[in-house]
């Protein structure tokens, strides 16, 4: 049972308990006031029939006000316990009007009411009034707090759901980068293809037959994989950006830690970086992976912890691509929190995709650290410890 049903148990069971006890006082005192016994029965009755219409959901509105206002005003003061907690009801409800109209009937009504319990004799009014006041107020101060708290609630869901979706895009936004940017690598290297083998076969008459007719047929396999590429994957380009002049989309290269190293230097950051491996040893997807992850490291610590050294240790080497970045806290005493929007739920995907794993968060004495791990597609054994 979860805790919103425990909690209404609950308020229903209290409800129930202030009714009982509102009902038997009510009767009780009723019967001590009443001269002779014969009304001892009709005020015991109309105790019993208010409670009734106070703890049935169904009758609380408009039959439970209707009923306690009718018997508060023949019966004064025996009832006016039940009628403040029909005013705290209207309140919470935010029901003013008929709250009001309860009252005045009840104090209209109650001048011919039974004359023993009636209100206006010795100014009991005074009391009731200061008794429904209270009790209407608490009522509105109980409704607010629950509109509040329902409201707030609501705010907490809403940002829920457009977090999630806010992740999702993110993740479909790094899947549609992938996708053009493998889409790009494999349009260069089929024109690549298409090119050699259209140079070879003009060359025909020097080559055998056999050897002329296998090179047609790749460069005729290449142009029709080339045109279906486009067709498939070239959706997936940014917008705005379009093929060049000739046709063919031009090679991106493959993101060059270095460059990106250098450009940063060259901006004020204090960067230490140390590579093993050559970018060559790794797929192209790697090392487009090992260069967002740097990007976004660095942007990360520029805006975070901005004049702080970073380290970066980048491993190429099979079986497992392997990238780190740290960074100590910043002047103010705060680490760089990558991904503090959703630039690390894209980088996870991104590595997911590849079948390895991200790793985001505190590195001690307050630093910062990313790290990820790529097997290589054949890799088997560990490559030093996992990122």
């Amino acid at each position: 049972m979860d805790s919103s049903r425990i909690r209404a148990r609950a308020v229903a069971v209290g409800r129930g308990a202030v009714v009982t006890f509102l009902a038997g006082v009510a009767a009780v005192n009723g019967a001590q006031v009443v001269s002779d016994g014969r009304y001892v029965i009709p005020i015991g009755a109309s105790a019993v029939a208010c409670a009734v219409v106070l703890l049935a959901p169904r009758l609380r509105w408009p039959v439970a006000p209707l009923v306690v206002a009718a018997v508060t005003a023949w019966w004064g003061w025996v009832g006016s316990l039940l009628l403040a907690l029909v005013l705290y009801d209207l309140a919470v409800a935010r029901r003013t009007r008929a709250a009001g109209l309860c009252v005045a009937a009840v104090l209209g009504v109650n001048l011919v009411g039974y004359p023993p319990t009636r209100l206006w004799h010795q100014q009991d009014y005074l009391t009731a009034l200061f008794i429904w006041a209270f009790a209407y107020v608490v009522g509105m101060w109980i409704g607010s707090r629950r509109r509040l708290v329902r409201a707030l609630a609501a705010d907490v869901e809403h940002l829920r759901v457009e977090a999630q979706l806010r992740e999702e895009a993110a993740r479909v936004a790094e899947r549609s980068r992938i996708a053009a940017e493998m889409h790009d690598v494999l349009a260069h290297r089929l024109s690549l293809i298409a090119l050699h083998t259209g140079v070879l076969a003009t060359r025909g008459d020097t080559l055998p037959g056999p050897v002329a007719e296998r090179l047609a047929l790749l460069r005729d396999a290449s142009t029709e994989a080339l045109a279906d590429l486009r067709d498939v994957l070239g959706v997936l380009r940014t917008p705005g950006v379009a093929p060049n002049a000739a046709g063919v989309v031009p090679a991106p290269v493959p993101g060059d830690v270095r460059q990106l190293v250098d450009d940063a230097r060259a901006a004020s950051q204090r960067i230490a970086v140390t590579i093993h491996g050559r970018p060559e040893d790794a797929p192209t997807t790697h090392r487009l992976a090992v260069y967002r992850i740097a990007q976004e490291a660095l942007t990360n610590a520029r805006k975070h912890a901005d004049g702080t050294l970073v380290t970066m240790t980048i491993d190429y080497r099979p079986p497992a691509t392997l990238v780190e970045v740290t960074n100590p806290a910043g002047p103010a005493g705060r680490a760089a929190a990558v991904g503090s929007g959703y630039g690390l739920v894209g980088l996870r995907e991104r590595v997911g995709a590849l079948g390895g794993r991200l790793d985001a968060g505190p590195g001690g004495a307050g630093s910062w650290r990313l790290a990820a791990r790529i097997p290589h597609p054949s890799g088997t054994e560990e490559n030093g410890g996992p990122a």
